[in-house]
Parts: structure tokens; C-alpha cells; sequence
């Protein structure tokens, strides 16, 4: 039994992308390409997402005090008023 449809795609300005792929040989087919577009868009999902997890964990780590919400927005704001000084 079939796992997949099949489905219509609009390129627009991608389907240059698509024909220098098959072009160079590496797919043998528009779909292997897409296939492939799809597994390196899912990596990039797992790695931004490993990466945001490795943050907030180092963030829960930090051995630093916590700073308050407070504090915080005042810190910003001061940033801020130093930027905008320094700008003219």
C-alpha cells in the first residue's frame, strides 16, 4: 500500500532551485529533491530546537542571583536612554 500522494507544487522562483538540482545528477527525480528540502528543513527544526533547549538549561543553571522583572525592564530602559543619547 502507498504510504504517500501525490500532490501539485507552484514553484515560483524555486524551480530554478529544482532544475539545477536535477541537473547536477545528485536527484533523479523533482520529488527526491523535495524529499530532500523537506529532511534538511526538519534538521534545522531539531537544531534550532536542540539549541534552545541547551539556552534555557544553561539559563536554569546559571549560578548567578535572579534578577527581578522589575529590574530588568529598568536595566532596558537605561540601555535604551544611553542609546538614544549617544545617537543624538
Amino acid at each position: 500500500m502507498r504510504t504517500s500522494k501525490p500532490i501539485t507544487v507552484t514553484l515560483g522562483k524555486q524551480q530554478a532551485i529544482l532544475e539545477e538540482q536535477l541537473a547536477s545528477g545528485e536527484f533523479e527525480s523533482a520529488s527526491e529533491v523535495v524529499r530532500a528540502g523537506l529532511k534538511a528543513l526538519e534538521r534545522e527544526k531539531q537544531a534550532r530546537t536542540e539549541h534552545y533547549r541547551r539556552l534555557v538549561e544553561e539559563a536554569l543553571n546559571d549560578p548567578r542571583p535572579d534578577v527581578s522583572l522589575e529590574d530588568a525592564f529598568e536595566r532596558l530602559h537605561l540601555h535604551h536612554e544611553k542609546r538614544v543619547r549617544e545617537r543624538g
